[in-house]
């Protein structure tokens, strides 16, 4: 049609200009883009759209993901304050969307608090408190007893109330890295869950005035994992009369014999004693040996036990009866209520070569003092009050080098009074100290008294486990000497690699092997004795 420019077509290679000429030229008259044209004249418009498309779904996919909430994440309950992550809360507020996600907020035993929250991004440790409150319905009065944690296999870290949770879990990798010896690998694996248990700066004292039924089952549930799973090391007559409280609050009072036998066998010990003690290893050959006959052992010793709590009394016992019962042995076990910390000490040298190397250990630092476990042979190497200990933290020199947790204390060599040194190596050494520091203020401002004074002033790094609530002294009592050195509760110090140093009056002298410099400035409480001070010259 005449006088159509715009929708005319090209005009014929022979009038003069090429098809390609005339192709570019009738599109700008048409004010198409040019590069438009250009993937048409090229048939790439159609996979530049796909690419396009693809790229844009990929961003969108990212961001999706990158947003999504990692505190779902199941995983075991193992422990430890957050003193170190002040650094980290800084965080981007656009992502603090006023859209409602799920949470889920593990507990020690088998459940979860199923939460919705708004903001998730951006809720504080004490504003999802109120909600996790509200649901397991936990009185204002034991609003204390808990916190939260961020917990994997690999850290535990005690939230404070300012700290956001969701933040936290987006630099889990950056704290792994600070505060772990784990692998890249590991690393790139492990994720952590939020969880809800007992906070380690309540006192004991306080937690034995609570009368809620619903708060003693979380701090039995807590107590019972941490027995089972070894972390609190305890006698054959203590784990044996907590295996049968928790038989008869599971089972009930009052069952015959052969009732109690099947229940039991149905159970599995595992379920009721620790695992290192029912479920220990040596295969087939062990098997074969006898361990069938070691079970039946522990079986009978535990029915037995059982027998005991079902003759006390012939009313039925009130709810709480048991649970302030298995409550209260824990509270004989001087690392009840402890944040846990893993770390690797010095070995003595053994055998002709004097060869040495590390030995896995547990820290458990709590509200009255120190206490460094051997994870294999799960007894107690070294428990001290914080008016018996100095301490100091020191950083790696030099590559390779490691944390150091500093310990020193009053020990004895060849019946001489000496200090001893013990390290312990570990890159949570920073948390230790700062829990430690912090614990020592809480005592100083009375803050952490009345924990302390429950335990009639016995020393709880000696006293064996289920004997601490027999004691009858009053306050101000002298220690007690030990009762039972074969206790895994008491302290092995003779089997630790340690550092000894001797007071002649004037200055302290060097017994073993020299170290360049000292890194005691600070106690606990300084009366106790002298601070290390190396000799000069």
């Amino acid at each position: 049609m005449e006088g159509d420019e715009c929708g005319g077509f090209p005009p014929e290679p022979s009038e003069g200009s090429s098809q390609r000429g005339s192709v570019a030229s009738s599109v700008t008259r048409g004010q198409f883009p040019f590069f438009f044209v250009w993937c048409l004249q090229y048939s790439i418009f159609v996979p530049l759209c796909v690419f396009l498309f693809g790229t844009w779904c990929l961003i969108a996919l990212c961001i999706y993901q990158t947003d999504s909430c990692k505190l779902m994440t199941s995983s075991w309950l193992a422990d430890v304050p957050c003193f170190a992550l002040d650094y980290y809360v800084d965080f981007h507020p656009w992502l603090c969307s006023p859209t409602a996600q799920d949470v889920l907020v593990y507990l020690v035993g088998d459940s979860a608090v199923h939460l919705c929250v708004e903001g998730v991004a951006c809720v504080s440790v004490q504003e999802l408190g109120r909600s996790v409150r509200e649901a397991l319905h936990i009185p204002d009065s034991a609003m204390d007893a808990f916190a939260f944690w961020l917990c994997s296999p690999l850290l535990e870290l005690q939230l404070k109330p300012k700290h956001q949770p969701y933040k936290l879990c987006r630099q889990w990798q950056d704290l792994l890295y600070r505060f772990t010896e784990a692998s890249e690998e590991d690393i790139s694996q492990d994720e952590p869950c939020l969880q809800y248990r007992r906070n380690v700066f309540y006192p004991k004292s306080k937690e034995l005035q609570i009368e809620d039924e619903g708060v003693l089952r979380l701090l039995y549930d807590e107590a019972r994992v941490n027995i089972l799973a070894g972390r609190f090391p305890c006698d054959p007559e203590t784990w044996t009369g907590l295996g049968a409280l928790s038989f008869a609050m599971e089972l009930g009072v009052g069952l015959d014999d052969q009732k109690a036998t099947a229940a039991l066998r149905e159970k599995k010990l595992i379920s009721f004693l620790p695992a290192h003690v029912s479920g220990g290893g040596g295969g087939l050959f062990s098997t074969l040996r006898g361990k069938g006959g070691r079970q039946a052992g522990l079986e009978h010793n535990l029915l037995e036990e059982y027998r005991k709590i079902s003759t006390l009394g012939s009313t039925p016992p009130e709810p709480t009866q048991h649970l302030r019962q298995y409550l209260s042995t824990c509270h004989s076990l001087p690392y009840y209520g402890c944040a846990f910390f893993s770390g690797e000490i010095d070995k003595p040298a053994q055998g002709i070569l004097h060869r040495a190397g590390r030995k896995a250990v547990n820290v458990g630092i709590s509200l009255e003092g120190v206490y460094v476990m051997d994870i294999k042979e799960k007894h107690v190497l070294l428990g001290l009050r914080f008016s018996e200990l100095s301490w100091d933290h020191s950083y790696p020199e030099g590559e390779g080098d490691s944390h150091i947790l500093w310990l020193e204390f009053d020990g004895e060599e060849a019946g001489t009074p000496v200090n001893k040194l013990l390290k312990i190596y570990s890159k949570q050494a920073e948390l230790m100290s700062g829990l430690i520091e912090f614990c020592v203020e809480l005592q100083s401002a009375g803050e952490g008294g009345a924990a302390t004074e429950t335990d009639n002033d016995v020393s709880l790094s000696h006293q064996p486990a289920g004997q601490a609530g027999n004691s009858d002294r009053g306050r101000g009592g002298r220690r007690g000497k030990l009762r039972r050195q074969s206790s895994v509760v008491c302290s092995r110090v003779h089997t630790l690699n340690t550092i000894s140093y001797v007071d002649n009056g004037k200055e302290i002298k060097r017994l073993k092997p020299k170290r360049a410099a000292s890194f005691f400035t600070r106690q606990a409480q300084p009366p106790t004795y002298s601070s290390v001070q190396v000799e000069q010259g």
